[in-house]
C-alpha cells in the first residue's frame, strides 16, 4: 500500500467527533495523521496503522 502526505485514509474506527477520515501529514517510522472532521492530530506507529 503506497501512502503519501496529503492522502486521505478511511480507518475502521471512528474518531470521537464522528469522522472516519484522516489526512496524512508526515510519513516515517510513524505517521502523523490529522482528523478531517475536527483537525485533531495524532502520531501512530506504522504497525498500528496497518491494522486500522
Amino acid at each position: 500500500m503506497d501512502i503519501d502526505p496529503g492522502d486521505i485514509l478511511k480507518l475502521k474506527k471512528k474518531h470521537p467527533c464522528g469522522s472516519f477520515e484522516w489526512e496524512v501529514l508526515r510519513i516515517g517510522a510513524d505517521f502523523r495523521l490529522k482528523c478531517v472532521g475536527c483537525g485533531h492530530q495524532i502520531m501512530i506507529e506504522r504497525k498500528k496503522q496497518k491494522k486500522m
